[in-house]
């Protein structure tokens, strides 16, 4: 919704005025203007619009997700490095019900920029080994998955991941 330079413009004036608060004896007020400040600091680091496109991609939404995304105008200036490799992932995953290649590509990219979380990783490399099993290409698959398992820490993924070896085998 905002440009992030104009986030962190709005934070340094609220904690600025916050300043002022607190020298002329308002210490509610200065309290008040840090929390608030605080808001937009947290905003400058996970964008909004991703933040609700997750909420539509956890009901599973896709179409809703699609939405979100696309109120994101111009990506690249609008997001930092991680918030672009998380829209790239958003959208990875809804290509990857219709278009594997646009999938591929978007996941590729998400990868590249990088994601924060080891279970976003896994999944994202779990998904390019299914596409990549599906276009024959093995051993990129067998290697994708391999990685795939060593970030599954939680063992969230454990099951997709044998399913994915046993259908390795039948190729």
């Amino acid at each position: 919704m905002f440009n992030k330079i104009f986030k962190l413009i709005i934070a340094g004036l609220l904690i600025a005025y916050a300043g002022y608060q607190f020298w002329d004896g308002e210490i509610g007020n200065g309290i008040f203007l840090i929390l608030l400040s605080l808001i937009f600091i947290f905003l400058y680091f996970r964008n909004e619009m991703i933040l609700l496109a997750f909420l539509r991609m956890r009901k599973q939404d896709l179409i809703g997700t699609q939405k979100w995304l696309n109120k994101i105008s111009n990506p690249e200036a609008a997001l930092t490095t991680k918030q672009q490799g998380y829209y790239n992932y958003l959208h990875g995953i809804i290509f990857s019900q219709t278009n594997l290649t646009q999938a591929e590509k978007y996941f590729k990219k998400a990868l590249k920029l990088g994601l924060t979380m080891d279970y976003d990783l896994a999944m994202a490399k779990l998904s390019l080994a299914g596409i990549a099993m599906q276009k024959r290409r093995k051993r990129e698959a067998t290697t994708l998955l391999q990685e795939a398992k060593k970030l599954d820490k939680n063992k969230m993924l454990t099951d997709q991941i044998k399913m994915m070896q046993q259908q390795m085998k039948k190729i």
